[in-house]
């Protein structure tokens, strides 16, 4: 596997792309906004930059690295040649079946199609194609460069050959690999999306304020980050597009989504990316703004 194209130059996408070219692969980054795949190669540039300022990276690497990132805004002409790609769109079904869709026609037999889905079934996306035995789940964490887990989630048919290549595709990129099955939510949002819902129904029934309940789990539980300033650094969107996966998935009355996140997402406060969620991010620093029993 020595080429790989990756749909999408969102902050999963670039991150996605940065990851596989710093570690030697020629990366197609597709996307249908030139803008935005500018903004990708800014982003990129940047945080290779802030890398060699820490002697993690070398002059030499940072050059390499981006020689090795081709922006395309054609699906057609990026997907040329690869072995792999990574679709990192927006998480939305309807976007992922159409573009599963469209590779499953252009690319060759042999191409593995990856999702980066935090929560659509695998097996659903596979469905709309004549490979579902190719078709797996790779969920990397946020940010991508970073992070070290990648959740490798199978589909019904995903097959033993396919799993075993993203795996070991996985440890060259330096992250740790982790298999599950696909079920809604898969391990990872299964597990957190709950805990920052239900932060959430605190603060909307009046328990306590923002900054108290991201301080309570921060302090007494040791997490890096309180689960509503987290919520915005996903996106509230986000957060309330898995939930939504969740509660349809299981018909669970637990898995509901907190009115006050519907309000939330429904007035465009979606956290750091709209500049303003649970927290004020205008100012270049975060003030909580969101009241205790907000209705």
């Amino acid at each position: 596997m020595k080429k790989v194209a990756v749909i999408g130059a969102g902050t999963m996408g670039n991150g996605i792309a940065h990851t596989f070219a710093q570690f030697g692969y020629q990366v197609a980054l597709i996307d249908i906004s030139q803008d935005s795949l500018d903004k990708a190669i800014n982003t990129i540039t940047k945080n290779l930059d802030r890398l060699v300022s820490k002697e993690r990276l070398s002059e030499a690497g940072k050059s390499e690295t981006l020689n090795n990132l081709i922006t395309f805004t054609k699906l057609e002409e990026g997907i040329k040649g690869v072995d792999l790609v990574v679709e990192a769109a927006t998480e939305n079904i309807d976007i992922k079946l159409s573009i599963f869709k469209q590779l499953d026609e252009i690319c060759e037999p042999h191409v593995i199609l990856a999702s980066n889905t935090s929560s659509i079934s695998i097996t659903k996306i596979g469905s709309v194609t004549k490979r579902p035995d190719k078709v797996i789940g790779m969920h990397f964490m946020n940010p991508v460069p970073i992070m070290k887990l990648v959740e490798i989630i199978r589909g019904y048919a995903t097959s033993d050959e396919v799993c075993n290549t993203i795996m070991e595709a996985s440890i060259k990129l330096g992250k740790t690999p982790t298999e599950v099955n696909d079920y809604p939510g898969f391990i990872a949002n299964r597990i957190l999306m709950p805990m920052i819902n239900e932060a959430i129904y605190s603060l909307f029934e009046g328990v306590a304020g923002v900054e108290e309940i991201d301080t309570v789990m921060k302090l007494g539980m040791a997490h890096p980050m309180g689960p509503l300033q987290l919520a915005d650094f996903i996106g509230l969107d986000v957060c309330l597009s898995i939930m939504n996966v969740l509660y349809s998935g299981f018909g669970n009355p637990k898995y509901a989504p907190c009115p006050l996140l519907v309000n939330m997402v429904t007035a465009k406060k979606l956290g750091v990316k709209s500049g303003e969620g649970f927290y004020d991010y205008s100012k270049g620093m975060k003030e909580a703004v969101v009241s205790s029993n907000f209705q």
